[in-house]
């Protein structure tokens, strides 16, 4: 009879799982901050990545906390966002909606890291685990803010240049929907 599993192995999976994914995202910063266009975008790709680095060493303390060796195991979820990423660097490679795309690619990123780091968070907080809610807390929050900033760039230049230079009121292309 198999082992039942428990929170506990759960965690322990999931943690690994964004561990995978936070190594495989501080390769893809520097590409998109190659392909994005402006200066703000490039800067911002950047700073996230200086800001990964810290976050993977946080998910080692973790690891460390738990007595378990950092070890990731592969996260088709992400790898398929950043190939989705790729994708949009290819085929908008050059256009005014390239940074568009980038930041689109970007929050799909930063979402599926503030789901999984508000779960280990919870299932942190539900195992006793007080050192591991401090470190995963700390990450949460920068992932929100870095969504939050993303919204901001994109609403402020990025959208705006991907239609040609006017907001899609002076359009008249998109009715907005109550």
């Amino acid at each position: 009879m198999a082992t039942e599993k428990t929170l506990n192995d759960l965690f322990l999976d999931t943690l690994k799982d964004i561990y995978f994914a936070e190594k495989q995202i501080l390769k893809a910063l520097p590409k998109m901050a190659r392909a994005a266009q402006s200066e703000e975008g490039k800067a911002g790709f950047l700073q996230h990545r200086d800001e990964t680095q810290e976050q993977i060493a946080r998910l080692e303390q973790v690891f460390e906390l738990i007595g378990k060796p950092a070890r990731g195991k592969t996260c088709e979820a992400i790898q398929g966002i950043l190939a989705e990423g790729e994708e949009i660097m290819e085929e908008y490679k050059g256009t005014a909606a390239l940074d568009a795309g980038l930041i689109s690619s970007a929050q799909a990123v930063e979402h599926y890291e503030i789901a999984r780091y508000g779960t280990l968070k919870s299932w942190a907080v539900q195992l006793g685990m007080n050192e591991a809610v401090t470190l995963l807390d700390a990450t949460l929050q920068e992932e929100i803010a870095t969504d939050q900033k993303l919204t901001a760039l994109g609403e402020a230049s990025a959208n705006v240049k991907g239609t040609g230079g006017q907001s899609a009121s002076a359009k008249g292309s998109i009715k907005r929907v109550s």
